[in-house]
């Protein structure tokens, strides 16, 4: 099953209110009009695309460690997801699709890490739930995620809508200001330059982690 299916079986499950979910059914057209309006707001197009130069970067990983960009790309190619955080499932199943296809970028010469607004406590847990044998990074307050264009504010009745479901995005974040990335995958040349960008305001589609595998080999010089 691709990964797009699994996300679309979710889906399915999550608007039925099949268990454990058991969602409230209108719930879900305030969520989609969010979705709507930050589509129809253009901003994943004004964000870092292939052909850009990436922002660097040095964010802490899971266990506090400083992780830098620059020193990722000395390496090799890189691959980056910016994800939601532990709370959203879809970027639960789209890290698993990730950790998946790990063994290939690394034979590769690539490193992968994701990046998050949330705390290291909450990517700590993102890795033992999910398994993941790849550095989850705390981008605090955002800054990252601003630095490619990602970052949004949610509109104040999806705020309200997430603190009735007590989603409490200041706590997971520790930070007040109600701001997601959009999500997005990346693969940056060894020359900072990005050669593969993938920016969906609709987070419940993601692309395919196998993708990136010839992008890899390309930047690898094994195409």
């Amino acid at each position: 099953m691709s990964l797009q299916q699994k996300l679309d079986a979710f889906k399915a499950d999550f608007k039925g209110g099949k268990p454990p979910y058991n969602a409230p059914p209108e719930i879900h057209p305030v969520m989609e009009r969010a979705t709507a309006e930050l589509i129809a707001s253009g901003q994943a197009a004004r964000a870092i695309k292939a052909g850009d130069r990436a922002p660097p970067f040095s964010l802490n990983d899971q266990n506090g460690h400083p992780v830098s960009s620059a020193d990722l790309l000395a390496q090799g190619p890189l691959v980056i997801t910016f994800y939601r955080g532990v709370w959203c499932p879809y970027c639960n199943i789209e890290l698993q699709a990730l950790n998946e296809v790990l063994p290939q970028i690394r034979a590769l010469g690539a490193n992968a890490v994701a990046i998050s607004p949330q705390t290291p406590v909450n990517s700590r847990k993102s890795v033992r739930d999910n398994r993941l044998d790849f550095p989850l990074l705390s981008d605090e307050q955002g800054k990252t995620g601003a630095a490619f264009g990602l970052r949004f504010a949610l509109p104040d009745y999806l705020v309200a809508l997430y603190q009735k479901l007590k989603n409490d995005l200041p706590a997971f974040n520790n930070d007040p200001s109600w701001t997601l990335p959009m999500p997005a995958r990346y693969v940056i040349g060894q020359d900072g330059i990005v050669l593969y960008s993938e920016i969906n305001p609709d987070y419940t589609h993601r692309p395919e982690p196998a993708d990136l595998i010839p992008v890899i080999e390309k930047a690898a010089g094994r195409a």
